[in-house]
């Protein structure tokens, strides 16, 4: 339910996401209290493939962390960082406001208001999501791969409680991944037994899903899911949205910068988008912070090649699950169980796996060491 920490617009949704551990840890240092989302830590997660041998099984603690990440809610998320910036003296803080135009000039860039109203400006940064039409506007050019699936998202309660574990499996309809997170569902809080629900289906399958019964919903839940946590015993309403891989070519040009979702959108199969895209605005202010100009040519290009790597890498890494994982044709199957032993039995395999899925991947250099 919406409350007074929440922000609403286009700008936020109810979306329930998992913070890796370098985001969460990242958000603390610029101040922001986690805590106050209600955010839920992720201890132990669980990797399996339905109907086959492949199993993985993750816990913090082998790796001396006391969480791997963090589920909060988007809304509450956003909520706080608004008010963080509205707190922030130096910084004008314009909203709600619609931008329908920018003209990147030599020495500044120029935006306009649907109000009638203009700014100038050393440095446009885009972070407006995949569907605005400012960056095409800008000459960014965007790449589409759809994937013909759409991901149903609910939240639900189980009779066993989370204890902190997610889920991931891989049925044959496609990936469903669980996220432990307490919520109220029709008045009734049950703390400690709720999840995040985010089940990728075929297009075709996934609208009997969000339309249909709860009940025909937490059966069809159930058994994929077996009964590791015992049973669903309630759930919200679905909601959903089309997946696929879209991205920008370049992620910086004249006068101008795009971080988040607006320069690349993820298949949610690893969690990777929005951390992908706080990795972005890490990067950005790593990139600007020393210079006057924030805009110029020199600044613009070192933002470009410092994400090129880590970008490329995110959503190579992502797709390739999603052909993987997404997939019943039986050399494939063979494959990813075969994949889903060696991440269970290598050690190095496993650790380079937290190390990417926790952040930690490429750029970065913390200890991330199994316990002997």
């Amino acid at each position: 339910k919406p409350d007074s920490s929440e922000a609403t617009g286009p700008g936020f949704d109810t979306r329930i996401i998992a913070l890796s551990r370098r985001t969460a840890e990242s958000l603390t240092r610029l101040g922001i209290n986690l805590d106050k989302t209600g955010a839920t830590a992720i201890e132990h997660i669980q990797i399996t493939d339905k109907g086959h041998a492949g199993f993985c099984e993750l816990d913090a603690d082998d790796y001396h962390l006391d969480a791997f990440g963090q589920v909060v809610s988007l809304a509450r998320l956003g909520g706080l960082l608004r008010d963080a910036l509205k707190d922030q003296q130096r910084f004008r803080y314009v909203a709600p406001a619609t931008v329908t135009r920018v003209v990147p000039a030599t020495d500044k860039a120029t935006v306009s208001f649907a109000d009638g109203n203009t700014l100038s400006t050393k440095l446009v940064i885009m972070a407006d999501g995949g569907r605005s039409p400012l960056a095409a506007s800008l000459g960014y050019l965007r790449e589409h791969q759809p994937y013909g699936q759409t991901a149903v998202i609910a939240n639900i309660h189980t009779s066993e409680p989370h204890k902190h574990r997610a889920y991931e499996r891989f049925t044959e309809h496609g990936p469903l991944a669980l996220l432990p997170f307490d919520s109220e569902i029709d008045d009734n809080a049950l703390p400690g037994h709720g999840f995040s629900v985010v089940w990728t289906r075929p297009q075709d399958t996934a609208e009997q899903i969000v339309n249909g019964t709860h009940r025909e919903f937490m059966q069809a839940l159930q058994q994929s899911l077996g009964y590791r946590q015992g049973q669903v015993i309630r759930t919200t309403p679905r909601v959903s949205y089309p997946l696929g891989l879209s991205y920008t070519t370049e992620v910086a040009g004249q006068r101008s910068m795009i971080v988040g979702n607006a320069a690349q959108a993820l298949h949610p199969i690893a969690g990777q988008g929005f951390n992908l895209g706080m990795r972005d605005c890490l990067s950005l202010i790593r990139t600007v912070v020393d210079h006057d100009d924030p805009g110029a040519v020199e600044v613009t290009r070192a933002y470009s090649q410092a994400r090129n790597i880590d970008r490329n890498v995110t959503m190579g890494l992502t797709d390739t699950l999603v052909h993987t994982f997404s997939n019943q044709y039986l050399p494939l199957v063979v494959a990813r169980n075969a994949g889903l032993m060696a991440l269970s039995g290598l050690p190095s395999v496993k650790r380079q796996f937290v190390r990417q899925t926790t952040g930690f991947g490429y750029g970065s250099t913390p200890s991330i060491k199994e316990k002997s």
